[in-house]
């Protein structure tokens, strides 16, 4: 999109009205046609005005489950910043993997430093994150913009080349693909909960030298070298390790079973498209297709307004423990094409601070002191199995009113999101911020949608689901 049709729409629209007027005058007529414009043009950037609610208008209508005798009552919050270094781009490796602009909209991201269309577990596990107790997860959801129609100047696309050809090189090579041990724990003792971390963090780290391996060693030694020079003995070295954390815990409490079937690790075949990856565009400042150098992308454009506070919180289950989420656990909260797909996954999410328990699927116009609110409850029933399915929903999916899962599926620890954003509340009154949407969407707030794809290492994993099944309030 070039800066006139992102940085001077008030310019822009100005011409359109005038260029309609002149038109109208010409032919004796429409003139209410050309100076509303139409889709795509004059305002169609813009949000609804009927998008918009009153929060005080909006009934109270949130209230958690009551929590049963042996619930898991406890919080583990994380902190992963605001996006302060700017993290950027129109992605979704989640629900289009290998699409570049595949989203049509602004992402902002928290915690993994890489995360990009082209992102694989690999790359994500190489990479740096911004979370201060190392969780390299990636969480990411649509950013929120101002439109006042003035030229609104906003900081300059991160420039992703790294970032892709990192995760091409480590998509091409085959990879090692190990049970995740930590979902498969029982309640730990406190008194075993040193000794099992550290030997989670040792199978953690075999995974990744056995990786480093495959690929310093691509092509030698025929068919069978990977099985027998890697495989074999990595087996060897995670049965020792296993058998330490059942004795470690068995010490305090029951020897849990069945855990040297994990042991076996496979390989994941790598991708070979026999075409290297395309580079990103050329356009100024090196963005991608699609998104301008000052962030900007068509229909979706103004001000970015980081928030003010971002809260990234697991909870446990009103209803008893929950297990380990296994490491690379895919999860999606609402629907991002909720105007083609239909409400079945959308998400009210929208409120103010103060009235937490009254949400919307409009845009809140606040009180006086009270600030915009967005809060992403996520799925937390796991079937078990599965880190992701076909329709990125099935294998994870929400409990009941009463925070019960279905047959067959396991609570897991349930994030949730929360974006406090400061909007002056004449810009609230004025109807003028909105959320990146699809085109379609036109800005619809009930497309408000976020993203999670779990990096933890086992070791925090577990001890997230300690915190959370003893009842602690944790911070890390």
């Amino acid at each position: 999109m070039s800066r006139t049709q992102g940085r001077h729409r008030l310019s822009r629209r100005t011409k359109i009205a005038t260029g309609g007027l002149a038109l109208a005058i010409a032919v004796g007529g429409i003139v209410v046609a050309t100076t509303t414009g139409n889709t795509g043009e004059a305002s169609a950037d813009e949000a609804n005005p009927a998008f918009f609610v009153d929060i005080l208008k909006v009934k109270p209508n949130q209230f958690d489950p009551r929590p049963v005798s042996g619930a898991a009552t406890g919080t583990f919050t994380v902190d992963c910043g605001r996006n302060e270094n700017q993290h950027f781009n129109p992605d979704n490796f989640i629900a289009q993997p290998g699409v570049r602009n595949g989203a049509q909209h602004l992402h902002d991201y928290v915690g993994n430093l890489s995360t990009n269309a082209d992102s694989n577990n690999k790359s994500l596990v190489k990479s740096g994150t911004t979370c201060r107790n190392g969780d390299k997860s990636a969480y990411f959801w649509p950013v929120v913009r101002i439109d006042t129609g003035e030229e609104e100047k906003n900081e300059p696309a991160k420039v992703p080349d790294g970032d892709r050809a990192q995760a091409d090189r480590e998509a091409k090579t085959v990879q090692v693909a190990c049970p995740d041990v930590a979902s498969k724990l029982t309640d730990i003792p406190d008194q075993a909960m040193a000794e099992v971390d550290s030997n989670l963090d040792q199978l953690d780290t075999q995974a990744d030298e056995a990786n480093q391996r495959i690929a310093a060693t691509q092509g030698q030694g025929g068919q069978d070298f990977v099985r027998n020079a890697i495989l074999n003995p990595l087996k060897d070295r995670r049965s020792a390790i296993i058998d330490r954390i059942a004795i470690a815990i068995g010490r305090f409490t029951q020897k849990p079973g069945d855990l040297g079937e994990l042991a076996p690790c496979a390989t994941k075949p790598g991708k070979d498209t026999g075409t290297p990856t395309p580079p990103p565009s050329t356009t100024a400042g090196g963005a991608l297709p699609g998104q301008d150098e000052n962030n900007e992308l068509p229909g979706n454009d103004g001000k970015i307004l980081r928030p003010q506070r971002v809260q990234i919180t697991f909870r446990g289950s009103p209803v008893g423990k929950v297990v380990a989420m296994p490491r690379f656990l895919r999860v999606l909260y609402g629907d991002a094409k909720v105007s083609t797909n239909g409400p079945a996954n959308a998400r009210a999410s929208w409120t103010c601070t103060g009235f937490e328990n009254r949400v919307t699927d409009k845009y809140p116009i606040c009180p006086d002191g009270s600030k915009v609110k967005r809060i992403h409850t996520f799925p937390s029933c796991w079937d078990g199995k599965n880190t992701d399915s076909t329709n990125h929903r099935t294998h994870i999916v929400f409990p009941d009113q009463f925070g019960r899962c279905g047959n067959g599926f396991k609570a897991v620890p349930q994030l949730q999101i929360s974006l406090t954003y400061d909007i002056p509340h004449d810009i609230q009154a004025k109807k003028q911020y909105k959320v990146d949407a699809f085109p379609q969407e036109k800005h619809n707030p009930g497309s408000d949608h976020d993203d999670f794809a779990n990096v933890m290492s086992q070791r925090i994993m577990n001890g997230l689901v300690n915190c959370v099944n003893r009842g602690r309030t944790c911070r890390a």
